[in-house]
């Protein structure tokens, strides 16, 4: 009976396997996006970065009621509207590159924001549902890690991606990125008749007899959760803005050795594939190594990087290996890059394992308002999107390395919350 089950779930478990894949996918293209609206549309740093601010701003309306949605209709209808969102917001990109040079812009922004509906609610039920068709327990979280696993892969390769379709960063256009528009819809398509031919057991959580408004205010009378959630909210603006605008400081004519498009996607990739490494080497060390060691080190390493990011000279150039293009042939090998382009690679390291110590530290000792605080977290994400935006604004003004500044900003709150502001001092707070 249970090889039966196994095997009738092989299918979904793929399709939802896929989905964490898309999530990384439709993410992760928002940022390289910056070079394409910059060249096609002639704007700010601060401006091509919209886009990645209206994907993830859309955390901040949809992160509670998705949670709303996931528990008045159960795990496979929103997966089922997640996809179906996605499919829009993803064909509303593609549509923007046959609007007119006027409202081209308006509408791609328009695009980013409804994908962003789709990512927040495929957040909110990939992992519980996969854990599910896996038969919770070991298994069950097995397959959660082989998900996030292919999340980095898809992170890793998405930048790379775009770059070679961009080709020529002066000339970039909306109409070079319909390949990978493309693909996603098609992914989003086959997902979705999947899982809606397909019968999937819903778990059945306990249902709280309290409001979610009270559970809320709840979890919202612990310091340390509170501050854990503000982290949430640094951490992702770091994660995302390292990358982001290195791979537009990578082409900026103004350094001595700028690299083409595709190479300069690779390097920015190779940030990511970082991050799989660490998010590996984390999971085998996060049973002996407390969460707070773990983030106090990353975010002292990352500070120490941003620095040496910041002052050194983007005349130095270091060998780094990675997937580079020359003269249109691509293979992997050493490349040339500034020695700035080098550390902030490194930083991939340190953000790997953030997300899980912060949200560990910050729910400690909530008891009956973790299901409430994970929503709150869900909102936070938009930090993603608010200060990459903030960083393009400051390039905009004083330079793509002194922007850098802004990361800095984050990874001191984050060494803080690790050493000061995730300690739990509202024990008297009653979580039964």
């Amino acid at each position: 009976m249970t090889n039966k089950q196994e095997k009738n779930y092989t299918l979904p478990i793929i399709m939802m396997i896929l989905l964490f894949g898309m999530i990384s996918f439709v993410t992760n293209l928002a940022a390289p996006m910056g070079v394409v609206l910059k060249a096609q549309f002639n704007v700010s740093n601060f401006a091509g970065l919209l886009g990645n601010a209206a994907n993830f701003i859309a955390y901040a309306v949809m992160g509670i009621p998705s949670g709303i949605l996931l528990q008045r209709v159960g795990y496979k209808k929103t997966a089922l509207i997640a996809i179906s969102v996605g499919f829009l917001g993803v064909g509303i990109q593609y549509l923007s590159g046959y609007a007119g040079q006027d409202s081209a812009f308006i509408v791609y922004l328009a695009g980013a924001f409804v994908a962003g509906f789709s990512m927040c609610l495929l957040n909110t039920v990939v992992n519980p549902m996969l854990n599910t068709l896996g038969g919770s327990g070991n298994k069950g979280n097995q397959l959660i890690q082989v998900g996030g696993s292919f999340n980095s892969v898809m992170a890793t390769l998405t930048p790379m991606i775009v770059g070679i379709l961009i080709g020529d960063a002066a000339k970039a256009r909306i109409a070079d990125i319909f390949p990978f528009m493309y693909a996603a819809m098609a992914v989003f398509a086959i997902v979705f008749v999947v899982l809606w031919a397909v019968n999937i057991p819903e778990p059945h959580a306990e249902q709280s007899s309290e409001p979610l408004g009270k559970l809320m205010s709840g979890a919202l009378k612990f310091r340390h959760f509170i501050l854990g959630a503000f982290a949430i909210f640094v951490y992702v603006g770091v994660e995302v803005g390292t990358p982001g605008i290195l791979n537009l400081f990578l082409v900026d004519p103004g350094i001595p050795k700028p690299l083409n498009t595709t190479t300069a996607g690779f390097v920015a990739g190779t940030y990511w594939f970082l991050m799989l490494i660490g998010r590996l080497v984390g999971a085998s060390i996060g049973g002996k190594v407390s969460s707070k060691v773990m983030l106090s080190t990353a975010s002292a390493v990352g500070l120490l990087l941003v620095l040496l990011a910041i002052f050194s000279s983007s005349s130095t150039e270091v060998s780094l290996p990675v997937l580079k293009s020359v003269d249109g042939i691509t293979s992997f090998g050493l490349l040339e890059v500034p020695v700035n382009a080098a550390f902030l690679v490194l930083i991939g390291l340190c953000t790997s394992i953030m997300w899980g110590s912060i949200f560990n530290l910050a729910v400690e000792g909530l008891g009956k308002y973790l299901a409430a605080a994970s929503g709150i977290f869900m909102v936070l994400v938009c930090g993603g999107g608010i200060l990459p935006a903030l960083q393009g604004w400051v390039a905009d003004i004083a330079g793509y390395l002194p922007s850098y500044w802004v990361i800095f900003a984050g990874l001191i709150y984050l060494l803080f919350y690790a050493l000061i502001g995730s300690k739990n001092v509202n024990k008297d707070v009653s979580v039964e």
